[in-house]
């Protein structure tokens, strides 16, 4: 059962700006495989124009995790958000900022125009979505999770409108609505639609349209890669600057002019001890997850190219899971940079 604030309605009539669009697949060559049944009529979101704006949608919004609520959170002033979360408690900042919240998956996602989803990794998404056939014919989904380019591809084959859109970055941009955000269909229009939905937790100039869920999953996993193995050579200069009588501050400084700039000045605070890891923006766990899908990319698809075995980045893992293994698994993922982080072995 949902539970709703109670609010007074006010509410404005006007009219639906998306209307339904046919797809009809094009013929095939006799030479070509069958081709699959044909696309149903998708219905586009039932929302309302207000200075150019999408608006007044119905969205269920499933996982509000750390950065699930803040996502969620930039949503809410312009849509009617019913959320969902495993875990309950994780719902009450947005309830308490006016969403409605639901017992279950189904229930957050009966009458909704538009699905939501931002889970921790593609098995939860397996479990919460495409196992129990979750998203009802021709709702759009959008998916904000972490997920490989296989799962991409199995998930929109699972569903026609799924739209792959991970986001790149950590909770202080996805507060500040500074994100970078793919957003990835076949479907021209869908994405299009999209890309306005998102846009109040994207930065304008890191908000990029792409052709599949596959290529959005890519480039996630692309940032995350130059992430974890930034953190490993920073965690390795400042061993090598400590080994040559350099302090962490000198070291930093050091870096400025170097390819491990950004990831110094990221995370320097953290080094310096001016932040705790405890709770931080991305957790040990998070990213650590992300690694070992992409080197599951990698082998499933069969690379030969030289680096295929993703050296760098299995040093990056091997330091986040000592981390891991130390009960550090939810701090951010900062703690492989502390002066009394884990060793690893080798």
């Amino acid at each position: 059962m949902r539970r709703r604030p109670q609010r007074g309605c006010g509410r404005r009539i006007l009219p639906t700006i998306f209307p339904t669009i046919v797809h009809i697949a094009p013929p095939c060559a006799s030479r070509c495989r069958p081709c699959p049944e044909p696309v149903q009529a998708l219905p586009r979101p039932h929302g309302t124009a207000i200075d150019g704006r999408l608006t007044d949608m119905r969205i269920a919004f499933l996982g509000t995790g750390r950065m699930g609520t803040e996502l969620a959170l930039h949503l809410l002033p312009d849509h009617k958000l019913t959320v969902w979360n495993r875990t309950a408690a994780r719902t009450s900042t947005l309830a308490e900022a006016g969403a409605a919240v639901a017992d279950s998956p189904a229930d957050a996602v009966s009458g909704a125009d538009l699905v939501i989803t931002s889970l921790f990794g593609p098995d939860a998404v397996r479990e919460t979505v495409t196992a129990a056939g979750l998203i009802p014919a021709g709702i759009p989904w959008i998916d904000t999770t972490t997920v490989s380019p296989g799962d991409a591809d199995e998930f929109a084959e699972a569903v026609p409108t799924y739209v792959g859109a991970p986001v790149i970055g950590t909770l202080g941009p996805a507060r500040t609505g500074s994100l970078g955000v793919y957003v990835g269909t076949p479907d021209a229009s869908l994405r299009e639609q999209v890309l306005e939905i998102v846009a109040p937790w994207a930065d304008p100039a890191r908000l990029k349209g792409v052709d599949s869920g596959r290529k959005a999953a890519t480039g996630k996993l692309l940032a995350n890669l130059a992430l974890a193995i930034s953190a490993q050579g920073l965690r390795e200069a400042l061993a090598l600057g400590e080994a040559a009588g350099a302090s962490a501050e000198e070291t930093l400084g050091m870096l400025d002019s170097t390819g491990l700039a950004f990831i110094a000045g990221m995370k320097g605070a953290f080094v310096r001890g001016e932040r705790t890891t405890e709770g931080g923006d991305f957790t040990a766990d998070a990213i650590a997850k992300d690694a070992r899908l992409m080197i599951d990319t990698v082998a499933d698809e069969d690379s030969s190219r030289p680096g295929d075995d993703l050296p760098a980045l299995r040093g990056a893992l091997a330091s986040l899971d000592a981390e891991i293994a130390a009960g550090h698994g939810d701090d951010d993922f900062s703690t492989i940079l502390l002066p009394q982080a884990e060793r690893t072995e080798g």
